[in-house]
């Protein structure tokens, strides 16, 4: 067999799946009518559908359905008729083909008048000729039929699906709306606490510093003449704290935007974020051109903090990151071999990513099953 047919043999086997569970909730929803018109449950019984229409179709699983209650009730009313009608002829075909299968070798030890297959069809097997022969058709018919009819059936079905549950135009829109005003929250508190911790640390580190500076400066000018050791004591002092004062404000502007970005570029910050890396650190970096500012610092920061949540949680042995460019997205891509479980209301650095990347209107999707591993995906716009 080649790949070819195993590929259709896999999809009937899928689609054959798709349609008969398709049938036995389309048969669950009709006994549970008066639970699944409560909206809340119609939304979630809708979700997890359309779920499996994506599995089915290949696409990446969809979030929560928010169309309106009677667009899924609609959907729901629709999705019980055509999987009724759909998975009845799926058991029709598939069926017939087992049945047709099992009869047709032992028609000689069942009773006179059986017919090869079942479910309404079969020719009646009264020798070996017509068992080898129309029943042998008949077979090849149905199972023909399910090899054929059964994953188109099942595709449709699953497009009719997401199409019923997908958001019109003016939804789209107020979805837009919500979406970009609760990013533009998330990033105005960030910034806020960004500002703060800026503010913060140049107050507490190197303001003060600096204030010291001054006094030791202050006190070795009024002992100039008097006391040349202290005045030699004090500017020792002084040299060391101003040492000290310009290692902390070349650390607060690195947290602003890292000096490297601007002298290396995005790929060259990453190749020594990975090199100085706390475990072992694979890096595939694309061809991409020219980056806006913002987006760079985003990517950058994103990435360091990832590489430094596996070297701290995840017990991780290496990571590898993956950066690439797709006309004007970005796309990244960290994956550690840790052990999973990754939970961003424990404060694992996720929620600060998310909330950068959000404010670029990108998207940012974590994989950790317990376990491992875990992959942090996060898609920027970089178009001019």
């Amino acid at each position: 067999m080649n790949h070819h047919e195993a590929g259709r043999l896999s999809a009937m086997w899928r689609g054959l799946a798709y349609l008969l569970g398709s049938l036995l909730t389309a048969a669950v929803a009709l006994f549970a009518l008066p639970v699944l018109i409560v909206p809340m449950m119609t939304r979630a019984w809708a979700s997890w559908h359309r779920r499996r229409a994506d599995r089915l179709l290949g696409r990446p699983p969809s979030g929560p359905v928010r169309v309106g209650a009677w667009r899924v009730l609609g959907w729901l009313g629709t999705y019980v008729v055509t999987s009724l009608a759909f998975g009845l002829v799926a058991v029709m075909c598939a069926g017939n083909a087992v049945a047709t299968a099992v009869t047709v070798p032992l028609w000689w030890a069942l009773p006179a008048g059986t017919r090869a297959g079942g479910f309404g069809a079969g020719v009646p097997l009264s020798g070996w000729g017509t068992a080898l022969t129309l029943g042998t058709v008949q077979f090849v018919i149905f199972a023909a039929l399910t090899f054929g009819l059964v994953p188109l059936l099942a595709r449709l079905h699953a497009r009719i699906c997401g199409a019923l549950l997908c958001p019109s135009a003016a939804e789209r829109l107020a979805q837009r709306v919500e979406t970009l005003t609760e990013t533009r929250a998330g990033a105005m508190n960030a910034h806020g606490a960004e500002l703060r911790r800026i503010e913060r640390d140049l107050h507490d580190g190197t303001q003060a510093r600096l204030v010291a500076i001054a006094m030791r400066l202050g006190v070795a000018r009024e002992s100039l003449g008097e006391d040349p050791e202290m005045v030699g004591r004090l500017l020792r002092e002084a040299h060391e704290n101003t040492e000290e004062a310009m290692v902390e404000l070349r650390e607060v502007i690195r947290t602003i935007y890292p000096p490297i970005l601007a002298d290396r570029g995005l790929a060259g910050a990453l190749t020594a974020l990975g090199s100085r890396s706390a475990i072992d650190t694979t890096l595939d970096i694309g061809d991409l051109g020219a980056i806006p500012a913002a987006v760079e610092a985003v990517a950058y920061f994103t990435i360091a903090e990832a590489l430094t949540n596996a070297a701290k949680h995840s017990r991780a042995a290496r990571t590898t990151v993956r950066v690439v460019r797709a006309g004007d997205r970005l796309s990244l891509e960290v994956t550690d071999d840790g052990i999973g479980g990754v939970d961003e209301t424990l404060g694992t650095g996720i929620a600060g990513i998310r909330h950068r990347v959000l404010a670029l209107d990108g998207t940012v999707h974590l994989h950790s099953p317990a376990g491992g591993p875990t992959t942090i995906a996060v898609s920027l716009p970089c178009g001019s």
